[in-house]
């Protein structure tokens, strides 16, 4: 016969396996929904990568005003048309004189160094493309620009065609770092990062700016221009960031380019 005693006794180990058996499902389960959430994780992971290799996030990298101290442009590769025929004098100077809301900028433009893009320039202002567009970028920090020549102002805008790149080698050999100095005053085409990838954008440098030598160096700025932009960067970015709308609203009233 069981007595009380060995009859606790027995009803607290059976209480005890139970508690035994109960914690063992648990652990099983937790394991089980590990596995699940680890082989999710697993393909979200894969997904990504494939996305990135494929180059789908490719765009961002480009439109980053990312680093602005590695890629002055925000736009991407405008839809291709043709470019315009050659119809200035190679041999020449030109001037690009823009009346603009902040004051007269004006750069000269040597057409034996840059044809295709002082070309270009010249179709385009005779066709009052830059009348009435904004300049939509200031830089302060790492690289010094006003960006300027998007008809959209918005950084990805351009006049439907890209030309090649030109006069790479203007500013002499990269650094360490793989960056020349594009001196103030200097004038030079953005673009999205890619060879032959420029369109209408460019970017008036208004303090000693390193750069990749990948940016068309096509005009310089004269004085009085010059000082317009520093005061305009002098106001700094709309924002009150280091790369933005600058506060000071610069708009191209009007772009003239004109045979020296």
């Amino acid at each position: 016969m069981v007595t009380s005693d060995q009859r606790r006794r027995q009803l607290a180990r059976e209480k005890y396996e139970r508690q035994q058996k109960r914690r063992a499902e648990a652990r099983q389960k937790t394991r089980r929904r590990l596995a699940v959430i680890g082989a999710a994780v697993a393909v979200v992971v894969a997904t990504l990568v494939g996305l990135v290799v494929g180059g789908v996030f490719d765009k961002d990298k480009k439109d980053e005003a990312a680093d602005p101290a590695a890629n002055p442009s925000a736009s991407p590769t405008p839809q291709q048309s043709p470019s315009p025929a050659m119809a200035i004098d190679a041999k020449a100077k030109y001037t690009f004189d823009l009346k603009t809301s902040a004051g007269d900028v004006k750069f000269e433009m040597d057409a034996a160094k840059t044809p295709q893009t002082v070309n270009s320039f010249k179709s385009l202002a005779d066709k009052k493309f830059f009348d009435n567009t904004k300049c939509h970028r200031l830089t302060t920090s790492g690289i010094f620009v006003l960006q300027c020549g998007d008809p959209q102002g918005t950084g990805s805008g351009g006049p439907g065609y890209t030309i090649a790149d030109e006069n790479l080698d203007a500013l002499g050999k990269a650094n360490e770092q793989g960056q020349v100095v594009y001196p103030a005053g200097t004038v030079a085409m953005a673009n999205t990062g890619q060879p032959g990838s420029g369109g209408s954008q460019f970017f008036l440098v208004y303090k000693d700016s390193p750069l990749a030598p990948t940016y068309t160096p096509f005009g310089k700025i004269d004085a009085a221009g010059l000082k317009v932009l520093e005061e305009v960067a002098k106001a700094g970015t709309a924002d009150g960031g280091q790369d933005g709308a600058p506060k000071t609203p610069v708009t191209i009233e009007k772009g003239t380019v004109t045979q020296n």
